[in-house]
């Protein structure tokens, strides 16, 4: 009977390795992106008759409530302590002046998406039904919507040298296409390559289902809110808000929120989604359909509609947005 410890020699066994161990297999379903769905139906939704009462009398009765609230408190005050009364009232007045801006603000940036609208509208018109005077009225309110920018300078000088010799209505509007707005759509199409890449990277990373979802909803929201302005839009707060849901609305009517055999197979490009983790692959799935929003956003904004050829593609936006941001792409 032996004593003591007993030594056995691992490197004469054959015990498996672990670095030489199969992969656990992942049979799981696809990637579905169910964050960028979530959102938008989320910002599609609209609220019912009766919601829309609710808040709109809520609303109402609150701002008459803390109207008459800060009155009492200002003339109180003023009994009180002449100076100080005085002072308040002048804060509440200042304050009653920046809310009134920031509606005119509101309203304005309203009215000038559906100036965009209509000049979109008028430029499609125009262009099915070959009306070169149309064309040339959409070429005047083109050039009169970017005249206060720089970056547009050049473009519109270009622009006005030349159309003075074109006599055909596309030919027209293609110019204007490929001197004013082909340096926007460039800035468009990095601003939707961003927003991808943030929703792709934080829903991959981020296990919180709630958290992603807003997350997604937010950026999607901000990447609409800059396309809108670099096309000239300058929405506000209720405006983007609009505008989003307008989009999303498009969207999920044409079926283009949903994850077909199609966009998987654009995007697993030979097996890429089978070389990452589920978690990695629904990152990818929604950055995709981030762009897929992005794209949809440019259209609706933009002031002239695309012609064959110059719609970004969205396979194209999400290999650049994505690729090296996980292993495997």
């Amino acid at each position: 009977m032996t004593k003591g410890p007993i030594l056995i020699d691992l490197e004469t066994t054959d015990a498996p390795r672990v670095a030489e161990a199969e992969p656990v297999p992942d049979d799981g379903p696809a990637p579905q992106g169910q964050a960028m769905q979530s959102a938008a139906h989320l910002a599609a939704r609209r609220p019912s008759r009766l919601a829309r009462w609710f808040w709109g009398l809520a609303g109402a009765l609150l701002a008459v409530a803390l109207s008459v609230g800060a009155w009492d408190f200002a003339t109180a005050l003023l009994a009180r302590s002449p100076a100080l009364g005085w002072s308040v009232t002048a804060l509440i007045s200042a304050l009653a002046v920046v809310l009134l801006l920031i509606a005119v603000r509101e309203l304005s940036g309203i009215a000038r998406l559906k100036r965009i609208d209509s000049l979109h509208h008028s430029a499609a018109e125009a262009r099915a039904s070959d009306d070169l005077s149309g064309a040339r009225a959409v070429l005047a309110r083109l050039d009169d919507l970017y005249a206060g920018r720089e970056e547009a300078a050049w473009g519109r000088q270009r622009m006005a040298e030349r159309a003075g010799d074109i006599v055909d209505a596309e030919d027209l509007l293609t110019l204007a296409e490929a001197e004013l707005l082909t340096p926007l759509d460039a800035a468009a199409r990095v601003e939707v390559e961003a927003a991808a890449r943030q929703v792709a990277a934080v829903t991959a990373l981020l296990p919180l289902p709630l958290a992603d979802v807003i997350t997604a909803l937010a950026a999607n929201m901000r990447m609409i809110r800059r396309i809108a302005e670099i096309y000239g839009g300058r929405a506000g707060v209720l405006g983007s808000w609009r505008l989003t849901r307008a989009v999303m609305t498009h969207l999920i009517a044409t079926g283009a929120v949903a994850v077909g055999d199609d966009m998987l197979g654009s995007l697993a490009g030979g097996g890429l989604l089978s070389k990452l983790s589920r978690r990695f692959g629904e990152g990818v799935v929604n950055g995709a359909l981030t762009a897929r929003v992005g794209v949809a956003a440019m259209e609706v904004c933009r002031p002239l509609p695309f012609t064959s050829g110059r719609r970004p593609s969205v396979s194209g936006i999400v290999r650049r947005a994505l690729t090296g941001l996980f292993p495997g792409t």
